[in-house]
């Protein structure tokens, strides 16, 4: 029996044992939808607003754009950077680099040009590709980089980046467990890039785990909004929903009257989305006067950032469907705890942790000696450890900051503190850093502070977060130079070209002094007060 006929048989799992399922999983992203292909050829793997692909078409679209990376200059090992937002061509190119044995590098075009360049020199990528056809800002990038428009079998038209010579490709793993497939960046507290190392097996594990976990198959149409530049849009929607033979419908950005739409009338399923995607959506109905309709919808699933019980409630009380929690973190590809469909949780858990993994907590951030298990559950706190397939390689060149993250037996520190209940729900009481949190997209203080301590007229700066309904925003305190006039207009276009949208303070304070110890540390907690006394 060839692989094809390996890979068929597994579709049809109800007649195997889940011994032969796993036997029978695909080793390499690019595998996953092989299966459906065989058997459900007709039926559409991937669309967006321009485009579609059947199950049957999309192995030949996937080699003709391997092809075409490879005539491009890609060779195993080499690092690809993509610029886009979500779009087939997109998903498709992610397939085709993995295809190559190649890494992608997921960039979101809404980035900063001074982000991106940052991530394609760090990364030594060997070509960037900028997705223009679904995204002005990626257009914006290509052309600033002198990028040419290229035509590709299958996926159309899209910009191709000047090929780096002097890039060095990384050896080729046969291991899945160390092959990497893709790097997703996350800014590090020292304000340095932090390149994290995602295996094919990370990959593959979540992917599965999260179809079963939340009874994928090929009756579902998946609204893809969440980002594929993002681990949770890779493995939990992309790599899951092909695994599945589902549909996986690609939106660029969140607009809330188009999710209303497609919720009433394109047969949405299976809904994935941040806390703050799911206020603006209810917010819309009410200011436009309509009754929210999701006649097909059976699964919705929020993540990204915490999950408040008004919120679940007001959502709940408009679908008539559980609003189910997670929670994770990129490092852990992304997934660590789920609610599960058939214990619906009244509270804001985040579930138990998904299966095949295992969780602890340790105390010894307060101070405290030893740990405690999953099964030594009650009022303890402690910072939440993971270990399992679905913990990164690494971070790339980076391995003493690996280690900091890393135990040498394997376990994930998250740096976020949790207790576990009897039945084995964690909660996640607090972060031990200073994490903000927005609209499900992750921001450090630091990197905004660098970026506005190079203002000419700022002398220091101090960035927290601040708590609104389902969200968290952006609030930065300033101390200006003496003597200078600050021109609000000018720092606000200043931080607009070096700053990703979302990492831009919704409000910036100015104040005489920052608040500081004698030792001159910023009092941070003292600036969390004051920014949530001026909601």
């Amino acid at each position: 029996m060839n692989r094809t006929e390996n890979l068929a048989q597994l579709a049809d799992s109800a007649t195997l044992s889940e011994a032969n399922r796993t036997s029978l999983l695909p080793q390499r992203i690019h595998e996953v939808f092989l299966p459906w292909s065989a058997i459900n050829a007709n039926h559409i793997a991937l669309s967006d607003s321009a485009t579609s692909l059947t199950y049957g078409a999309l192995p030949g679209v996937v080699d003709a754009v391997a092809a075409h990376l490879a005539e491009a200059g890609v060779r195993p090992g080499d690092r690809v950077l993509l610029v886009a937002e979500n779009c087939v061509a997109l998903a498709v190119c992610l397939l085709a680099v993995s295809a190559l044995g190649a890494w992608s590098v997921t960039v979101n075009a809404r980035l900063s040009k001074r982000e991106i360049d940052t991530f394609s020199d760090h990364s030594g990528a060997r070509r960037v590709l900028y997705f223009h056809e679904t995204s002005s800002d990626a257009l914006t990038h290509g052309q600033a980089q002198d990028a040419i428009e290229v035509s590709w079998t299958g996926i159309g038209a899209l910009l191709l980046g000047p090929l780096n010579t002097a890039a060095i490709a990384e050896a080729h793993e046969t291991d899945t467990a160390r092959q990497v497939a893709v790097m997703v960046y996350t800014s590090g507290t020292t304000g340095a890039p932090k390149a994290v190392m995602l295996t094919q097996k990370n990959l593959l594990f979540i992917g599965n785990n999260s179809g079963q976990v939340r009874r994928l198959t090929p009756v579902d149409t998946v609204y893809g909004v969440l980002p594929l530049s993002h681990v949770y849009g890779l493995s939990a929607l992309l790599v899951a929903s092909l695994m599945a033979g589902a549909h996986l419908h690609l939106v660029p950005r969140f607009v809330a009257a188009d999710l209303a739409r497609a919720l009433a009338e394109d047969g949405i399923t299976v809904l994935h989305g941040a806390p703050a995607m799911f206020v603006r959506l209810i917010e819309y109905a009410s200011e436009a006067g309509i009754s929210l309709k999701a006649p097909r919808l059976r699964v919705v699933q929020s993540g990204g950032a915490p999950l408040t019980l008004p919120l679940k409630t007001a959502f709940e009380k408009t679908f008539g469907l559980v609003l189910h929690n997670g929670y994770g973190m990129t490092e852990a590809s992304p997934s660590i705890c789920q609610t599960r469909l058939d214990t619906p949780r009244l509270d804001c858990s985040v579930g138990q942790a998904i299966p095949g993994i295992e969780v602890r907590l340790d105390n010894s951030m307060s101070g405290t000696a030893g740990s405690v298990t999953a099964d030594e559950v009650g009022d303890k706190v402690g910072e939440l450890w993971v270990c399992g397939p679905n913990i990164m390689k690494g971070y790339y060149r980076a391995p003493e900051l690996t280690a900091q993250t890393i135990t040498a037996d394997g376990w994930l520190m998250t740096g976020d503190l949790a207790r576990i209940e009897a039945d084995g729900a964690i909660f996640i009481v607090g972060r031990s850093k200073e994490l903000i949190i927005r609209s499900g997209f992750n921001v450090y203080p630091v990197e905004v502070e660098q970026v506005l301590n190079a203002h000419p007229d700022v002398l220091h700066s101090a960035v927290v977060g601040r708590e609104v309904n389902g969200n968290e925003e952006v609030i930065a305190f300033i101390e200006t130079r003496h003597g200078s006039a600050l021109d609000r207009t000018a720092l606000n276009q200043f931080l607009k070209n070096n700053l990703s949208p979302y990492k831009i303070p919704a409000e910036i304070i100015v104040l005489a002094h920052l608040p500081a110890a004698p030792t001159g540390k910023i009092l941070k907690h003292e600036l969390r007060l004051l920014a949530a006394g001026r909601t």
